[in-house]
């Protein structure tokens, strides 16, 4: 160890510090439901100033502003692959009007407020202003996975933080390029010939680059083991390139770059975008707990009474009035502008650009230049506290998240699916069967049971449907090769753990067998649909029953040895203890099950105890020691259960 790292970790022991605590921090929050933002935050603050384990100027050195640069490329660009033109839609008309009309807003708004509520210098307002027009794509993503809005107010969010957010560092550049010439021999000449040609020069790389992804990809020009290292490889080079001639015009580069790619129709872009959403979760805990860790305590004691007016100010005032004056007559519903205009998380761009421009502003003489790094923070770090925890009960007040109780996706309108979906509405569960033959949902629409006619893998079901509303999806059809392919597509988007499949066809050789790793988790009793369709024709049925402590599942298996347990339905438990489940005919010990039983007699069969039911949404908040009134379904002709 060198005399230099003698007193703090090595450049090693700190990459595997960060990645150790900004994993383990998303992993934790996503386990006790909390905001993984926040975690990383307070997680940064601990190990930085509070304990001083870890600080990233003294253990990673002169590499760490390159990459943070690189990292918020990286996420800027992932952000971009999200951006598809076909999912404005609806939304096209208030996503345009929040960049050409609320950035322009923003920035002015900002400025106001840092020069009249921080008390802050015109050069330093202005600079730090157009920096305040980004809302953070670092922060919005986890919160809208965390807080599960409707498809609409989610895309507005997402779209005005991607697309505004090198737009806000561009305006910095331009207000500090005014600072410069003001303050310098620079030239206004100069100063307009740098900025316009920065610009021109970042749009064209950024749409070269998504065409030579398109060309070399479509054309078979780039073997399929390659083609991230390529993709990879060249958003460096176009974002070093950009970055060169005009600094932070990278940024907008590798934005543009991304929505080229998304809406180029690769037939790999899902590949490319899975593997750039799982680099991008990296990187965002890293880039947060590396910027948290930095801050110094001393530098934040320095703001007084009046950066508190301005992060107030923000928040309540130019926030707001930004978004309602850029959707004024839009025809975006009341209830989605509140929510937009209350929902301004700023994230890593911010602090990281505002350190940078406040360098710069200190180094031409202008006096609180230094003050706009630690302001950034405070700003950071209260939205991030406030949206992380309000936005989800606010959402759900607005009637603008998905059902406050996961739902369940049924694929395949079979007799089958209908009796379950009948059994799931008895317990107030949200559930809609999907099918691509329209024949097939006749009946269970004239059953009042809500219905998608189309592919549930189609374009169109991403775009119309709020699956956010779904927790779980059972693919229940007559195609066993359908069923695996909703399994395996869905798998990434609902998590493998929640997406279900019926029992397949036995092949009896292993030539026409498809693999057990491309199948969802078996769900119900061990038939296959055409097993399932027998049983149904022969009388069986879904009912429910409702189990208490004084009356368990055991008890009620032993009276019904031909029941079968479908699943279990209520609070995530463990087996063994109560908890509520949805169930085609036995159950284990819970609040709420459902079961099918057939009517006429037969020998009894063994209880098959080593098969755990499949576990489906919780119906009502789990309770503590005490388990609440459970249900079980039966069979027609059995006798009531007290």
């Amino acid at each position: 160890m060198t005399a230099e790292h003698a007193a703090g970790l090595t450049p090693i022991m700190a990459f595997a510090l960060v990645g150790a605590i900004g994993v383990g921090s998303q992993w934790i929050a996503w386990r006790l439901r909390m905001p993984a933002i926040v975690l990383m935050l307070v997680a940064g603050l601990l190990i930085g100033p509070v304990f001083g384990i870890f600080n990233p100027e003294r253990d990673i050195g002169v590499l760490l502003a390159p990459m943070i640069s690189i990292a918020v490329a990286i996420i800027l660009f992932e952000g971009g692959l999200t951006l598809n033109v076909r999912s404005l839609r609806d939304v096209a008309q208030g996503v345009s009007r929040l960049v050409f009309i609320g950035a322009p807003l923003g920035w002015l708004f900002s400025t106001l407020a840092l020069r009249y509520g921080a008390g802050m210098t015109w050069e330093s307002s202005a600079v730090f202003g157009g920096i305040m027009i980004v809302t953070g794509p670092t922060v919005i993503a986890p919160l809208l996975r965390t807080a599960r809005l409707s498809r609409r107010p989610a895309a507005l969010l997402q779209w005005e933080a991607i697309v505004n957010d090198p737009l806000g560092a561009l305006a910095a550049v331009l207000a500090f390029e005014v600072v410069l010439v003001l303050r310098t021999a620079t030239t206004v000449g100069h100063a307009v010939w740098e900025l316009v040609l920065g610009v021109v020069v970042a749009l064209l790389l950024g749409i070269a680059g998504a065409l030579i992804v398109a060309w070399g990809f479509r054309k078979g020009r780039v073997p399929e083991y390659m083609k991230v290292p390529v993709l990879f490889s060249l958003l460096l080079a176009v974002f070093a390139v950009s970055d060169t001639i005009l600094h932070e015009s990278g940024l907008l580069a590798v934005t543009v770059m991304g929505i080229g790619i998304a809406n180029a129709d690769l037939a790999s872009y899902a590949e490319l975008r899975r593997f750039k959403e799982h680099a991008t979760i990296l990187l965002v805990s890293g880039v947060f707990i590396l910027l948290a860790a930095a801050i110094e305590f001393d530098t934040l004691t320095a703001l007084n009474w009046r950066a508190v007016l301005f992060v107030f100010a923000v928040v309540l005032l130019v926030r707001p009035l930004t978004v309602v004056l850029s959707l004024l007559g839009s025809g975006v519903p009341w209830r989605e502008q509140l929510l937009v205009a209350l929902t301004g998380p700023r994230g890593v761009v911010l602090v990281a650009v505002a350190g940078l421009f406040g360098e710069r502003l200190a180094e031409l003489g202008v006096p609180d230049g230094a003050d706009i790094a630690p302001l950034a923070f405070v700003l950071v770090a209260f939205t991030v506290v406030i949206h992380g925890f309000t936005l989800a009960p606010f959402a759900r007040f607005l009637g603008l998240s998905g059902a406050s109780v996961p739902g369940v996706l049924l694929i395949g309108g079979s007799r089958w699916t209908r009796g379950l979906a009948e059994a799931l509405k008895k317990v107030e569960v949200p559930v809609l069967i999907a099918d691509p033959n329209h024949n097939n949902l006749r009946a269970a629409r004239s059953e009042g049971i809500p219905t998608y006619s189309g592919d549930i893998l189609s374009e169109s079901a991403e775009h119309w449907l709020e699956l956010v509303s779904y927790d779980v999806v059972v693919a229940a059809t007559e195609n066993d090769a359908y069923n695996t392919l909703v399994a395996t597509d869905l798998g990434p988007e609902f998590g493998r753990d929640n997406v279900y499949q019926i029992a397949r066809q036995k092949m009896e050789s292993a030539r026409h067998a498809l693999s057990n790793s491309l199948t969802g988790r078996e769900f119900g009793p061990e038939e296959t649909h055409d097993g399932l369709e027998q049983l149904m024709r022969e009388g069986w049925t879904f009912r429910v029953t409702r189990l208490t402590e004084e009356y368990s599942l055991e008890e009620w298996r032993e009276k019904r040895p031909h029941a079968k347990v479908v699943a279990r339905v209520g609070p995530q438990a463990r087996p063994s203890s109560s908890a509520r489940m949805t169930t085609f005919a036995r159950r284990r010990a819970c609040a709420s099950s459902r079961c099918c039983r057939r009517a006429r007699k037969r020998a009894p069969i063994p209880a098959r105890a080593t098969r755990s039911p499949s576990r489906l949404p919780r119906t009502t908040p789990a309770r503590a020691a005490v388990a609440p009134p459970a249900r079980a379904a039966a069979w027609p002709g059995s006798r009531p259960l007290a």
